[in-house]
């Protein structure tokens, strides 16, 4: 025996508590019976537009086109209603963009926009639809793509990620399942063998902590005795632990269908970058298989080669890594010819301040040749860190000061808490102070705290003076002064917080900051047009494009008393290919130990170790006699190779760079497999759905009937109520399962058919 649980009695509430759960089916009834006791609820037939929308994903053309057409209506219903409720604005917008009627779900957004000027998803609405209205006009008039030319670009961000590719002289970013034109980096499991990826995840985030994976970029290609790995490991609630014991590599443990599995960094990043490939696949209408993806400037070349294999575990050839700031400078590059600025030589800052990275670069743009002239910034350093700083400050001052417990103690509270004040931070970037609320972050008691955009600014004062300290850094790397930089250019969505811009006003001199780009998807732009020029299909708009990218740290070797000797300087220009010649330090020395570090410090022990590698066959002389050529070559990934040869004896050796943490070729097949055992789950997991939804319009199919037979009404009763309690008792039931339900019910009324 046990207590009965009380449970609300508000239909509306209990929708919303079976649409939280994905169960949509439930919450579509729950919300008309919402509707039925009061014809005049907005928020019900807002809610039902919400159910409509999310089953339309199960249904055949025919069927999702009838529910997005009753999504839609229902959220006009409620805009009568409620004229200024923006969710309903929101739900229709979403429907008519599922609808591909841009043109509408534009002005909808619009409409949203003068009630709400602040609103965020309306603003990423208006965004998608005004592209996708002005791309379908375009269509018309323009040629049918063709797979081979279409080289994708990824922007594989730590929060947020966003897919684009080129088409006759223009990019477009590609809108995800939802309709989204950006994509949370995130991945969620769970014990029914069901993975989430993008939205979903985020939302599994605050149910399911310990198994919602984020933020993986500050861990991919790192060993696990990384300071800013050991640092970061200590924030989440999922489990960083060594992937093999002995190994230093970094892996994800989550617990799944098959018990407790670990991920490697690359394979979460595979999962984000596959859901974006199908994206593109489905907007194109065909498979894609190559692509471009950014990294940030200052990523080193395991993490760069790390990358390229989460690019191979989705299935993709990634044909070139190009640098962030690259990439929007290429936007940038693009965007004043499309609007007939002149375009003489401009030497621009691109400043991109992103969810959990940073980077500035200095480029001379001049006749279509964008030549990097100097970059630096910090892998971890974004919009998550001012997250954590203002959180730190509320767990440990104000939460005691309000007489609640500890929040490291519970999981769930704390992560409901992070995203609370993740939206505030938005927040105020328009307004001067907001209100951080959570309802029951503890049992009985809810959570409600005043944030003005003073304090914010005083608890991330720290971040924005690290941001403006790197500019200065790569201002003096560059040789130029505020006044040698014609524009300023955004990038990142941390860029939109007032301080920072305001910081960068004043270094520059009083300088308007450039905001023509949209700061979320100028990165995504430029690896579209990089992904062009690779493939060929070069039109006036990219014929005459060249990037002349740098290595942002110096690469060298270790030399006698543990000193760094440096091969290749910080902001040499890629690709390049620099020999020194170095000698023994002992008699008759037949073979040398070479250390291949990358860094700015004099001892090489301060620096960070890429790989070593031995050659031996060396020529058997007195020390400094032997004469020992190092070749470091850098490709146009930032990807290195190094060779040393004994020109006495020709003995040879090289190495491409491989540290304990990069993945072995073995391990990357390994993780496409695994990648392809997730498609699988993933679809079966599909079917199943389309089942279960089967078997519960066959219910409710017997219930209607029964009400009309009365012949048959208890046999047909009967059969619906225990077909509708087993599906209650077996949420997690297997596509064989749900179809043994389903062949009973069938077998049935086609006996009372007779």
């Amino acid at each position: 025996m046990q207590p009965v649980q009380n449970q609300s009695s508000d239909p509306n509430e209990m929708g919303k508590d079976a649409f939280s759960k994905h169960d949509f089916s439930t919450a579509f009834k729950y919300f008309t019976e919402a509707i039925e006791a009061n014809p005049k609820n907005a928020q019900a037939y807002t809610n039902r537009s919400a159910c409509q929308f999310q089953l339309s994903k199960n249904f055949d053309a025919g069927g999702i086109i009838e529910l997005l057409t009753k999504a839609v209506e229902d959220a006009d219903k409620a805009i009568k209603l409620e004229p200024k409720y923006i969710k309903a604005y929101i739900r229709k917008g979403a429907a008519l963009m599922s609808l591909k009627k841009f043109g509408d779900a534009k002005k909808t957004f619009e409409a949203g926009l003068k009630i709400d000027p602040f609103d965020k998803s309306c603003h990423d609405g208006l965004a998608a639809a005004q592209k996708l209205f002005t791309s379908k006009k375009k269509k018309k008039n323009d040629e049918a793509i063709k797979p081979e030319d279409v080289v994708i670009g990824i922007d594989l961000g730590t929060t947020y990620s966003c897919v684009s590719f080129w088409n006759n002289g223009s990019v477009t970013i590609i809108p995800n399942d939802r309709g989204d034109m950006t994509t949370p980096s995130y991945v969620s499991f769970n014990a029914s063998g069901k993975r989430n990826v993008g939205m979903a995840a985020k939302l599994e985030a605050t149910r399911n902590p310990e198994n919602t994976v984020y933020d993986v970029k500050r861990f991919i290609g790192l060993g696990l005795d990384d300071n800013g790995v050991q640092e970061d490991m200590k924030r989440y609630p999922y489990s960083v632990i060594e992937r093999e014991t002995g190994s230093n590599k970094v892996g994800i443990k989550v617990e799944t269908e098959e018990g407790a599995e670990i991920f490697a960094p690359e394979e979460i990043s595979g999962m984000v970058l596959g859901y974006l490939k199908k994206a593109a696949e489905t907007y194109l209408g065909f498979p894609v298989h190559k692509a471009v993806i950014t990294v940030p400037a200052y990523f080193n070349d395991t993490q760069r080669a790390a990358t390229k294999n989460a690019g191979q575990v989705a299935g993709l050839e990634v044909l070139r890594i190009i640098n962030e700031p690259t990439a929007a400078a290429l936007a940038y590059g693009l965007d004043r010819k499309s609007v007939n600025v002149d375009t003489e030589a401009q030497t621009v800052l691109i400043f991109d301040l992103g969810g959990g990275t940073f980077d500035v670069s200095v480029l001379k743009i001049d006749n279509g040749v964008f030549e990097v002239k100097a970059t630096g910034g910090d892998t971890r350093l974004g919009g998550e860190d001012i997250d954590h700083l203002v959180s730190e400050h509320i767990f440990k001052e104000v939460l005691p000061s309000m007489g609640f417990p500890d929040i490291n103690e519970n999981t769930r509270a704390k992560r409901r808490l992070m995203l609370a004040i993740e939206k505030a931070k938005r927040e105020l970037s328009s307004v001067e102070s907001t209100t951080i609320t959570v309802e029951a972050l503890f049992p009985k008691k809810d959570f409600e705290y005043t944030l003005t955009r003073a304090e914010f600014e005083r608890l991330a004062k720290s971040v924005f003076s690290r941001c403006i300290e790197t500019v200065r850094k790569v201002m003096k790397d560059a040789d130029m002064n505020p006044e040698d930089i014609h524009d300023i250019v955004l990038v990142g969505g941390s860029t939109r917080i007032p301080k920072i811009q305001s910081s960068l006003i004043e270094y520059f001199g009083g300088k308007q900051l450039c905001r023509s780009l949209n700061p979320d998807e100028a990165v995504a732009y430029g690896a579209a047009v990089q992904g062009a020029i690779l493939s060929g299909k070069r039109d006036k708009e990219t014929k005459d494009l060249l990037l002349l990218d740098v290595t942002p740290l110096s690469l060298g070797i270790e030399t006698t008393g543990r000193v760094m000797s440096v091969i290749i300087p910080r902001n040499t220009a890629i690709p390049c290919v620099r020999t020194e010649m170095y000698t023994t330090e002992a008699d008759y020395q037949t073979e040398v130990n070479i250390s291949v570090f990358e860094g700015e410090r004099h001892k090489s022990v301060d620096n960070h170790l890429l790989g070593e590698f031995t050659i031996t066959g060396i020529e058997k002389a007195k020390r400094n006699e032997p004469k020992i050529a190092v070749s470091f070559s850098l490709d146009s990934d930032g990807m290195l190779s190094v060779t040393a040869v004994d020109e006495s004896t020709g003995a040879r050796a090289d190495i491409q760079i491989a540290r304990g943490s990069r993945a072995s070729a073995a391990e990357v097949e390994a993780m496409k497999e695994s990648a392809e055992r997730y498609k699988k789950i993933d679809a079966d997991f599909k079917r199943s759905i389309e089942v279960r939804n089967d078997l519960e319009n066959k219910i409710q199919y017997c219930f209607e009937l029964a009400e009309n037979d009365s012949k048959h009404q208890t046999k047909l009763m009967g059969a619906a109520q225990s077909a509708s309690e087993w599906l209650q008792r077996n949420e997690n039931a297997t596509k064989e399962q749900l179809s043994k339900q389903l062949s009973k019910l069938a077998l049935l009324l086609k006996s009372v058919r007779g």
